[in-house]
């Protein structure tokens, strides 16, 4: 296994596990458990900050990959990576404001863009195991 493919793997771990510890943050919060939400959604923002590094530092590496296959399972794999771009480019920003009013104890505002950030993070984050598993394993 190439580099470029252990960084690959590792990059849909760390996307996986994100996705769980949002979905472990947002079920605590329901249940009113604040100190282990911040502790659950804070680990989701580190764990999101190493993936973007490994990704970045494979990108530098090894260059973009490009799907395989062809016909209608191209065009799949195009539309998710197209969305996932899109929305992965507005997860920093939208989590980082997440964060800050929540540090600054706004918690109306955290709620109301909690709504939108959390959806499109566990999109996000979802989709780049998807994207892994159809470019790396299923092609």
């Amino acid at each position: 296994m190439s580099i470029g493919e252990k960084l690959a793997a590792l990059n849909a771990s760390l996307n996986g596990t994100v996705f769980v510890f949002l979905v472990a943050g947002f079920i605590v919060i329901r249940a009113k458990k604040i100190s282990l939400h911040r502790f659950l959604m804070g680990t989701a923002f580190v764990i999101s900050v190493i993936f973007l590094i490994s990704y970045l530092t494979r990108i530098y590496l090894t260059g973009t990959h490009h799907y395989p296959g062809s016909g209608i399972l191209k065009t799949l794999y195009l539309s998710i990576l197209l969305t996932h771009t899109v929305l992965a480019a507005t997860v920093p920003f939208l989590a980082i404001r997440t964060i800050y009013l929540a540090l600054q104890n706004r918690l109306v505002a955290h709620r109301k863009i909690a709504k939108i950030t959390l959806p499109i993070w566990m999109y996000v984050s979802s989709t780049g195991v998807l994207i892994y598993f159809m470019l790396y394993r299923w092609a």
